[in-house]
């Protein structure tokens, strides 16, 4: 059966950051997959506005703090042209609920979720399932007469769980390689094309640490390139998924 993901015309998602790497690192690792593409890439809440209303985007990543119209003044807006995941570096409650507020279906912050869980979250805003990372001070309930959340300052700094479905699926039994999770996450965005610097930024780890995790990861593939790398990454532990 295929993957009910990969089914139906891709996913249009817009990027929107100050940051020129974060830009390129999201674009690379969304584009990596083939039901998923980045239809434009905004530096500040005027530019997305502009691109949403334009191109009309299945999906909206926002940035919290940006020069000019940042993404909480340009929030209420786009959330009436698409679902809107905030994904950025600020983390304090009353943000969160601010933005929860003004119509973002979805926040995550940058450092706290893997390259396999931005993913799903953002496949599941298209099917109006929000995402609001766990260990945030903020809990949300579905308004039931919008898509939109209705957040609440919780009591402890646990919310809801959130929906993190890992990526991939693997066969049962087959080898892993013996990779730790963040060898993981950086061998899939080696095989979605990334080089270091955009791998460093999506992480948020040096490109110095990107390269002591690709030498062990290389180690324990028993490859001396990329392209060899991903030939037994793909052919191997993720069957399927380059078809």
């Amino acid at each position: 059966m295929p993957d009910q993901a990969l089914t139906g015309p891709p996913l249009r998602v817009l990027v929107a950051d100050d940051n020129p790497v974060v830009r390129a690192g999201l674009t690379a690792l969304l584009g990596g997959h083939p039901d998923i593409e980045v239809v434009a890439a905004a530096a500040d809440g005027e530019e997305a506005l502009a691109s949403a209303t334009r191109l009309t985007p299945d999906v909206v990543l926002l940035d919290v703090r940006m020069p000019g119209t940042d993404g909480l003044t340009a929030l209420p807006e786009l959330a009436r042209l698409a679902p809107v995941m905030m994904l950025t570096y600020s983390r304090e409650p009353e943000v969160v609920a601010e933005a929860l507020r003004r119509g973002a279906s979805g926040y995550l912050v940058h450092g706290e979720f893997t390259a396999a869980e931005l993913i799903t979250a953002v496949r599941a805003l298209r099917h109006g399932r929000p995402t609001v990372m766990n260990s945030l001070g903020v809990s949300y309930e579905p308004n039931e007469s919008t898509s939109h959340l209705q957040p609440f300052m919780a009591q402890s700094s646990k919310a809801r769980p959130v929906h993190a479905a890992g990526l991939h699926r693997r066969v049962p039994n087959q080898p892993d390689f013996g990779l730790s999770s963040r060898e993981v996450e950086v061998m899939d965005l080696i095989a979605a094309g990334m080089n270091n610097r955009q791998i460093a930024a999506t992480c948020f780890i040096s490109e110095k640490t990107v390269k002591n995790h690709i030498n062990r990861i290389f180690a324990k593939l028993h490859s001396s390139s990329r392209s060899e790398a991903i030939a037994h990454w793909l052919g191997t532990t993720h069957e399927g998924w380059s078809r």
